[in-house]
């Protein structure tokens, strides 16, 4: 079955993601094959919820062990290295002191700044996350 021909569903990407967020800054990376940044996280296995699948992740992607985990919320975006296809995340903000390693697929690991940010960015972390981001910050 050719790409135009799949069904609008096979179009939509579920995936779960954390916000780590320190020092006005969100962590970021970039697989192996890619040019735009994003937050760590990826696709749901079968029978994982959302906040396993980020936890799951974030230990795959950057090494880091995280057990708490906040609803930061559910965002619907282009996806940034599938063409045609949408992308829903539900987001996680977690904290940690410990320093993000690049594993897996992960080519570079990058704290990004909140603010002045470079225009690399996954479209879902640049129009709907990083705004959130901000605004939780400015209302702790």
């Amino acid at each position: 079955m050719a790409e135009d021909d799949d069904p609008a569903g096979e179009r939509h990407i579920v995936v779960a993601a954390v916000a780590l967020v320190r020092d006005d800054h969100v962590l970021t990376v970039r697989k192996r094959g890619t040019e735009r940044f994003m937050l760590v996280g990826g696709k749901l296995e079968p029978g994982e919820s959302a906040r396993e699948a980020a936890l799951r992740e974030t230990y795959e992607e950057v090494g880091l062990c995280i057990e708490e985990a906040t609803p930061l919320g559910e965002f619907l975006s282009e996806a940034a290295n599938e063409p045609g296809h949408t992308l829903h995340s539900t987001v996680f903000w977690v904290e940690s002191d410990e320093d993000p390693v690049a594993s897996a697929e992960i080519a570079e690991v990058r704290w990004t700044p909140l603010r002045g940010h470079p225009d690399d960015l996954a479209p879902m972390l640049e129009h709907h996350v990083l705004p959130v981001i901000l605004r939780t910050l400015t209302n702790r």
